[in-house]
């Protein structure tokens, strides 16, 4: 990512959304005055700006960006120019009444947010291209344009429609999938309930129904919602490409929070990856593991390389329940927790703050306190730190761990009528990555087809669903010698949502050397002891053991006295769903990975690096008071040199290019 920005963005982004339109022009000038005191160096513009750029259909104004995009590159500030298409106009909607999205149960949703728009409209589709079009042939040589930045935060609101227009798509994607109607009745069995579909005319999105929809249908629906929206972005970027070739393209993915999009999908045609995150303030995961999650997610979208992070926010976000402002620190150690996973930078949203508007109350690089606040102080001071560690740039992360992270699979296992509603698949996810992160123990997400070998140890918290380029990749994988550690409730069914026909737990039967007899999910709040000291809750399972070593074993529950942990050579089975305590426990033993560096409990320790040169150690103090570690080299934040043991300040952040 850092070589396509280059040379238009040295060292690392910093910067955020900029939405001018919402200012009049006499603040525009103190606007970029403000950003070289922070150190700014690119902002992304006109993310919101279609009804300041076309306010009728057809009539285009571009006198003021013009003006705009001159002063930020008189002021040194490089644009990640949007193309404007995540929120159409009033005067589009009402013009196009029928791209106007439609829920489950037949309403149809007005304008007057954002993303107020189907996916599969042709009329939505026509009028942002236009729009992209000219966008591109006026700025492809302007000198400020570093980068294209299409729509924003794709199906954030919108990531499902059901009104006639996306009837029709899904149709043609299913034909295009299927070929004909046996194929789609015997993927979708609908031999159940005698829904067999005899006329195409018949098949329509999974809409409200007097009970629950077809399984493979609401999976297949998810699929076709996912590559509408792709073909949206790729429809832009072609646009762009053609008529401004050279510039790099990207836009804004929600690594950890939107499920609703198939992101290994995305990252095949994405040509640089960026990635929003909010820290969800109460949220029981702590904001340094929330913010690790989002960062490796996103570092496994771009294949291991550099990525950036596009949006995250200076303090308090206005769409959570409470909003809670950041504690002092938290701004610095949080933005630099990102780069210490790879991201290239650190962007808010946004640059001022606004006055008006439904998120008046979200924070911005420039607060309503203006330059006389914690904020503003702290928002100059990390501009100063991403400075001074340009050097970075480029800078790999090293991870022995991978988990696997399978989008499909995810949405068939938290369809209704599951065992239970309790075991979410994302959730779960993140909690296996939570606990190798309070282990120390650097991870990938990777994909189940992805490249396993370069991996101690592969992680399978949550595969419910599994297709056969997954079963023979986590097969050979195993086989090589490698370290497979599966949670529970995986390989039951295969890519339509059917359950296998072998012995559960069906596609991994025979790799973990255990039968599953019978599902026992527990009750809300109940929870299981295990003979080896530790408690888990939520689900448990029958097993019969084949060929397995058991190591541990339910001394209550309903399946007391039956295996609930085993081992099959380097194959371990989690039958239940381990504390968070013994989770981490388990996970620090069995997959043999080293820590990065070993710290105190308060410390996060990340470790960057060029290859062939130098490394880079990330030392994020989480606690209030000072923390001793020991380690060589010299802090790029300050120019200590570390000799040995020393301490890292509370609520502090050390970077040591290692020696």
């Amino acid at each position: 990512m850092s070589e396509r920005l280059a040379p238009r963005v040295k060292g690392l982004s910093y910067g955020g959304d900029y939405n001018p339109e919402q200012w009049p022009e006499s603040v525009w000038a103190e606007d970029v005055a403000l950003m070289r005191e922070a150190g700014v160096t690119v902002v992304s513009l006109g993310i919101f700006a279609w009804a300041w750029l076309e306010p009728a259909d057809g009539r285009y104004e571009f006198d003021r960006l013009d003006r705009l995009m001159d002063i930020l590159h008189a002021g040194g500030v490089a644009v990640d120019l949007a193309t404007a298409t995540a929120s159409p106009p009033a005067w589009f909607s009402v013009a196009h009444p029928e791209s106007l999205p439609v829920d489950p149960d037949g309403r149809t949703l007005t304008y007057g947010s954002r993303q107020a728009f189907c996916p599969s409209s042709p009329a939505y589709r026509r009028k942002a291209l236009d729009l992209v079009e000219r966008l591109a042939e006026r700025y492809r040589e302007h000198p400020a344009l570093a980068m294209w930045h299409v729509h924003n935060e794709y199906a954030c609101h919108n990531a499902h429609c059901y009104c006639e227009i996306s009837a029709d798509a899904f149709r043609a994607w299913l034909q295009a999938r299927y070929t004909d109607l046996d194929g789609l009745n015997a993927a979708w069995g609908t031999a159940f309930w005698s829904q067999t579909y005899t006329d195409w005319a018949q098949v329509q999105p999974p809409r409200a129904t007097v009970t629950s929809s077809n399984p493979t249908q609401l999976l297949d629906f998810r699929r076709f919602s996912s590559d509408a929206h792709l073909a949206n972005f790729t429809a832009e970027r072609d646009v762009l490409t053609r008529v401004s070739p050279g510039v790099p393209i990207t836009t804004n993915l929600m690594a950890a929070s939107c499920y609703a999009l198939d992101y290994w999908q995305w990252a095949r045609e994405l040509p640089v990856i960026s990635n929003d995150h909010y820290v969800l303030a109460e949220a029981p995961t702590p904001p340094a593991a929330q913010t690790a999650y989002a960062a490796d997610a996103t570092r496994g979208l771009a294949g291991g390389g550099s990525w950036l992070l596009m949006e995250h926010s200076t303090s308090a976000v206005n769409w959570q329940p409470r909003n809670l402002a950041k504690a002092p620190g938290a701004l610095l150690r949080e933005s630099l927790g990102h780069v210490a996973r790879g991201s290239e930078g650190a962007m808010f949203f946004q640059w001022r703050a606004s006055r008006a508007g439904s998120e008046k109350w979200h924070s911005a690089m420039l607060p309503h306190a203006g330059t006389a606040s914690k904020v503003w102080r702290e928002v100059v001071a990390l501009g100063g730190a991403l400075r001074r560690l340009a050097e970075v740039e480029g800078a790999r992360v090293v991870a022995h761990v991978a988990i696997l992270l399978d989008y499909p699979s995810g949405w068939a296992q938290e369809a209704p009528n599951q065992p239970s509603t309790d075991l979410g698949a994302f959730d779960e996810i993140k909690r296996w990555h939570a606990a190798l992160w309070r282990a120390g123990i650097a991870a990938d997400l990777v994909h189940p087809a992805a490249d396993l070998s370069r991996y101690v140890a592969v992680l399978a918290p949550s595969l419910y669903l599994a297709d056969d380029d997954a079963i023979a990749n986590i097969t050979d994988y195993t086989a090589s010698g490698g370290t497979l550690i599966m949670g529970p409730y995986s390989g039951l069914v295969d890519r339509n949502d059917h359950l296998r026909t072998a012995p559960l737990p069906g596609a991994f039967h025979k790799l973990l050397g255990v039968r599953v007899e019978e599902l026992f999910p527990l009750p809300e709040a109940a929870s299981v002891a295990l003979d080896d000291g530790s408690t888990a809750a939520v689900w448990t399972e029958q097993l019969s053991v084949t060929e397995a070593t058991v190591l541990a074993s339910y001394l209550d529950g309903p399946v007391a006295g039956e295996p609930a942990i085993t081992r099959f050579g380097e194959t371990w089975y989690l039958g239940t769903r381990l504390s968070d305590d013994a989770l981490t426990a388990l996970l620090a033993s069995a997959t043999g990975a080293p820590v990065t560096h070993r710290v105190p409990a308060q410390v996060e320790a990340v470790r960057r690096r060029h290859d062939g040169g130098n490394s880079y150690l990330f030392l994020l103090n989480h606690g209030d008071g000072p923390a001793v570690v020991d380690a060589r080299g010299t802090d790029l934040l300050t120019g200590t040199a570390w000799t040995g043991p020393a301490e890292v300040p509370g609520r502090g952040v050390v970077v040591l290019r290692e020696a």
